[in-house]
């Protein structure tokens, strides 16, 4: 029996996207570099001119972030922020050609003394990231540059074989990946810390019940406990790093003062108060540079509840 149009139409999808990914990934790599950065430069523009829903949420998100801005100002930055996005697809479809010499000039971390001081203790380290400039390339730096190997986790996409590829391309580049779904990557987190190692986690947006609600650019918003439930459990350091672009082929990297547990409280108190810390240093770098976010989904509670009134 065949399935439903729905199911049809939905397979088709997720192989079209899946194909597309696999394009990027064989084909772009293979592109003299001015060819593939004047591209996607040219793919950004042309989404941002259609207006679509990313764009539009996009720019709901810089509008907190740069309250009293322009409409001519928010399209602005929603430009550049395309273009900052398209950038990090552009990188990280390169990035596994890339030698580690080449992966070392593309990134200039300020403050890394703070990672490396971290691990040299022997207590284990937890960097936790915003979706700002290009992570990847920032993994790749720790892994080849530091020598360092860590665990992330990645959030289990559609198609699995999409999800597959980015597992593929994160391993590829010296990295332990797990899988978001279910509760095992904790326990394992927990234990890679315990033994000194590092985890690096995406940390400025959760939407579970189990998410913390932070204050960030003065509205509520919801971010993981992961990152300070692990530090309180295993006295890993927990250190916030930011990321940005400029005009140069270098991205900037800030390594961030550690946050500490607070000396009393309850779990629950201390995690909140360790997430707070970790939103107010990720707006530190996202008001810096706010066209380096790449935050094109609702973020904000208030957003959440009105998804029939907003893109």
């Amino acid at each position: 029996m065949s399935g439903a149009p729905g199911d049809t139409q939905s397979g088709l999808r997720d192989r079209l996207t899946d194909g597309l990914y696999g394009l990027g990934w064989t084909a772009v790599k293979k592109l003299p570099e001015p060819v593939a950065r004047a591209l996607f430069r040219t793919i950004a523009d042309q989404v941002w001119k259609r207006r679509g829903k990313s764009v539009l949420r996009l720019e709901s998100n810089l509008a907190r972030v740069v309250p009293g801005a322009s409409p001519a100002r928010l399209a602005a930055l929603s430009k550049a922020g395309m273009r900052s996005y398209m950038r990090y697809w552009m990188e990280s479809f390169r990035l596994p050609t890339w030698s580690p010499a080449r992966i070392k000039a593309s990134i200039d971390v300020r403050d890394a003394h703070r990672l490396t001081d971290g691990l040299d203790t022997g207590r284990g380290v937890i960097l936790a990231l915003p979706h700002l400039g290009n992570w990847d390339l920032a993994g790749a730096w720790v892994t080849t540059d530091l020598k360092v190997p860590f665990t992330t986790v990645a959030e289990r996409l559609k198609p699995e074989t999409l999800y597959d590829r980015f597992v593929a391309y994160r391993e590829g580049l010296g990295m332990e990946v797990l899988p978001h779904s279910g509760g095992a990557a904790f326990g394992t987190l927990a234990r890679r810390l315990r033994a000194g190692g590092l985890v690096c986690l995406v940390a400025d947006r959760d939407l579970s019940a189990s998410g913390v609600e932070v204050n960030f650019f003065g509205d509520t918003a919801r971010m993981p406990a992961g990152p300070a439930l692990l530090a309180q459990q295993t006295g890993a350091l927990l250190l916030p790093v930011t990321l940005s672009y400029d005009d140069t082929p270098v991205m900037k990297a800030r390594i961030h003062p550690p946050v500490e547990v607070p000396e009393s409280g309850s779990r629950t108190e201390k995690t909140s108060s360790m997430t707070q810390a970790l939103a107010d240093a990720f707006a530190v770098g996202i008001a810096e540079h706010p066209e380096d976010w790449h935050m094109l989904q609702r973020l904000w509670l208030a957003d959440l509840e009105n998804r029939g009134d907003r893109p």
